[in-house]
C-alpha cells in the first residue's frame, strides 16, 4: 500500500509548528534540552515520519527527504535562538542579583609584617653577604662535642659555667650559641672560609629586661692565610657603619675560650656606650679540632645577640616586648 506524499508533508509541517510553539513557551534551559531530545532525538517524530518513506513512489522520496531536513534545520535554528535568549536572560538576572555597590566602604585587612627580630637578622645577613660571606646553619640540638669540646671548652672548665645548662635525656644539649655551626662547617669545607651564622640559642638565664632563656644570635667567621686582628677590626668597623652609621667604636679586652686574643665591641649610640658583640682571633686549638693547620691558617670570629641589636636600634627598654605578640607594639615596625 502506497502512502501519499501529501500525508507526510502534512505531518512534517505539523511537527514543525508544534516544535515552534513548544520552544517559544520554554522558560528554562532544562526544558529546552528536553524539547531538543523530544524533537531531534533518534526516537523523535521526524524519524517516525521518515520511516514511511519506503511506501512512497521512488520519485517522491527525494522531495520528502529534503523537506524533513528543512524541518530539522528549522527546529535546530529555533532551538539555538531560544537557548541564546534564555542564557542572556539568565545572565541579566544574575547581574541584577549580584550587583556590587562600588560606593560602599571596603573591608580592610591589615597586611602582615616582618617581625623586628627577623628584620634585624635579614639586615645583618645582607651586610655580610655583600662582604662575600655565605650563610651557614646547623641543628639547634647539639652534642657536647660540637657545642663545647671542639670550641675549646674543656670538660669541667669554669668557662662552661655560664652556658652549661639545658641538657636533654640522651645527653645532648640545646645549643648555647651558633658557634657550633662553625665547627660543623669547617669540618666539611677547606679554607678559605667566610660564613655568617644566624639562629636560635638556649641558656638557663633568668628572664628579665635584658635576658631570655631563648634568644637569637648572629656570628661571622673568616679563615684564611694571613688574616690578622686588623682585618677583624676593619670588618667590624664596616659592619657597624652599615648598621648604625658613622658612630664611635671601641674594643675592650675580654675572654672567650674559642678566641685568643678576645675583645668586647662597644659603639656610642645616642650619647651612651653600648656593647654590641664579642670577637677575637680563632684559637689555634679550634683550628686543630677541625683539621686546619694553625701554622698556615688564621681566622677571626664575632658574635652578637639579635635582641640586643634590635633594642639598641629601636630604643626598646625591655627585650621581653619582642615576645609578647602585642600588635600595638609590633605594628610600629
Amino acid at each position: 500500500m502506497t502512502v501519499q506524499p501529501t500525508e507526510l508533508e502534512a505531518q512534517l509541517q505539523a511537527i514543525r509548528l508544534e516544535a515552534q510553539q513548544a520552544l517559544t513557551k520554554a522558560d528554562s534551559l532544562d526544558q529546552l534540552e528536553q524539547l531538543r531530545v523530544k524533537y531531534l532525538g533518534k526516537k523523535g517524530p521526524i524519524p517516525q515520519v521518515l520511516g514511511g518513506m519506503g511506501k512512497l513512489d521512488p520519485g517522491d522520496r527525494p522531495r520528502i527527504g529534503a523537506m524533513a531536513n528543512d524541518v530539522k534545520e528549522a527546529i535546530q535554528t529555533d532551538l539555538e535562538r531560544r537557548r541564546t535568549a534564555l542564557q542572556a536572560a539568565q545572565l541579566q538576572a544574575q547581574l541584577e542579583t549580584e550587583t556590587l555597590d562600588v560606593t560602599m566602604p571596603g573591608v580592610y585587612r591589615s597586611q602582615g609584617r616582618v617581625h623586628p627580630l627577623n628584620s634585624i637578622m635579614d639586615r645583618v645577613i645582607d651586610i655580610f653577604v655583600g662582604l662575600g660571606y655565605t650563610v651557614a646553619e646547623g641543628p639547634e640540638m647539639e652534642t657536647d662535642y660540637y657545642n663545647f669540646e671542639a670550641l675549646n671548652f674543656l670538660a669541667d672548665h669554669p668557662a662552661r659555667d655560664m652556658q652549661d645548662t639545658l641538657y636533654l635525656p640522651d645527653g645532648n644539649i640545646l645549643r648555647t650559641h651558633t658557634s657550633s655551626v662553625q665547627i660543623r662547617y669547617m669540618e666539611a669545607n677547606e679554607p678559605p672560609v667566610r660564613i655568617v651564622m644566624p639562629g636560635r640559642c638556649y641558656r638557663r638565664d633568668t628572664v628579665d629586661a635584658t635576658h631570655t632563656a631563648v634568644f637569637h644570635q648572629l656570628e661571622f667567621l673568616a679563615i684564611d692565610e694571613g688574616l690578622t686582628f686588623t682585618d677583624l677590626k676593619g670588618t667590624i668597623r664596616m659592619f657597624i657603619e652599615q648598621l648604625f652609621g658613622d658612630v664611635p667604636v671601641r674594643m675592650r679586652p675580654s675572654y672567650f675560650p674559642f678566641t685568643e686574643p678576645s675583645a668586647e665591641v662597644d659603639c656610642q649610640w645616642r650619647g651612651r656606650w653600648l656593647e654590641v658583640m664579642g670577637c677575637g682571633m680563632v684559637d689555634p686549638n679550634v683550628l686543630k679540632a677541625v683539621g686546619y693547620d694553625p701554622e698556615v691558617y688564621t681566622g677571626f670570629a664575632a658574635g652578637m645577640g639579635v635582641e640586643r641589636l634590635a633594642a639598641i636600634l629601636y630604643q626598646i627598654d625591655d627585650i621581653r616586648r619582642f615576645y609578647t605578640s602585642d600588635l600595638r607594639f609590633l605594628e610600629q615596625f
